[in-house]
């Protein structure tokens, strides 16, 4: 059933924006709740009691490295079984309609490709690579996938709770009779090819994403509390090059206050909402 909501002026001047073109999407962990994978903080902004992996952590023991990767290999079951929402799709429907200057995602499910998509840039990298931090050899994570599955056969385990990145919470027993396995390679320790609490986006990466919000005609919030300074800094770049901003989350976000438009909605209904109002506006 299609949701009905009420967006009021609000949502004409996020029309307006979106219909002079040029915009910059940023996107968060809220745009992909509608496809069954849960964000961080919720909508009160509140961080979830379940802490991520750090990469301090991760380099530091080989058990907290087993611990990431028995639950990541179930919870990566999860990720890669979802599929785009309404919200991912009418993304992809803007850049086909060319009124979009590029798309940020602070996401590493890689649903805005799935959505059709083109040219996303994954600030945080993406689950379904896998990098050697010796080598450097990046890998697919399926095929990761596959040997992980071999050096554990008959190993499971009931799963609590799925978070955004893909990090399954289940019990401590069950992650020590987990069996890791090393870069194919070099041996060396295996990592997803994503960005870690505690590690630093790279900064070629960060420049290109600079660049692109100076460009901008605006630039557009989606489904980020903009808590971390990972998504907010873009956003304080905007507003210093006199960038409008717009913001459509459900719940609060620390950018509430410099954004020319502030929309308190389902991400999926309203963007689908954008793309038919957009239509009607050319």
């Amino acid at each position: 059933m299609t949701q009905t909501i009420d967006l009021g002026a609000a949502f004409e001047s996020l029309v307006d924006l979106v219909a002079d073109g040029g915009v910059v999407v940023l996107s968060g962990a809220g745009l992909s709740t509608e496809s069954g994978i849960p964000d961080y903080r919720g909508e009160t902004g509140r961080r979830r009691r379940t802490e991520p992996m750090t990469y301090q952590a991760f380099l530091g023991s080989a058990a907290a490295r087993r611990r990431y990767w028995a639950r990541s290999h179930l919870g990566w079951r999860h990720i890669a079984r979802a599929a785009p929402n309404a919200g991912h799709r009418a993304v992809a429907e803007l850049q086909r309609l060319g009124l979009l200057g590029g798309v940020i995602t602070q996401n590493v499910d890689g649903l805005h490709q799935a959505a059709g998509a083109r040219g996303v840039v994954e600030l945080h990298g993406a689950l379904d690579r896998v990098r050697c931090l010796g080598c450097g050899l990046r890998s697919p994570r399926t095929l990761l996938h596959e040997r992980l599955s071999a050096a554990n056969p008959g190993w499971g385990a009931a799963v609590d709770q799925i978070n955004p990145d893909g990090d399954a919470v289940i019990a401590d027993a069950v992650i020590e009779a987990f069996t890791v396995v090393d870069c194919h390679g070099c041996g060396g320790v295996l990592k997803p090819d994503v960005v870690f609490f505690g590690e630093n986006v790279p900064r070629p990466r960060v420049e290109e994403c600079f660049t692109m919000t100076e460009r901008a005609g605006s630039l557009i919030v989606l489904g980020s509390s903009l808590t971390v300074m990972s998504g907010y800094r873009f956003v304080r770049r905007a507003r210093e090059h006199g960038i409008p901003v717009a913001i459509v989350n459900q719940g609060p976000t620390r950018a509430d206050a410099e954004a020319m438009v502030v929309l308190d909605a389902p991400l999926g209904a309203t963007l689908t909402a954008l793309v038919a109002g957009v239509g009607t506006a050319f």
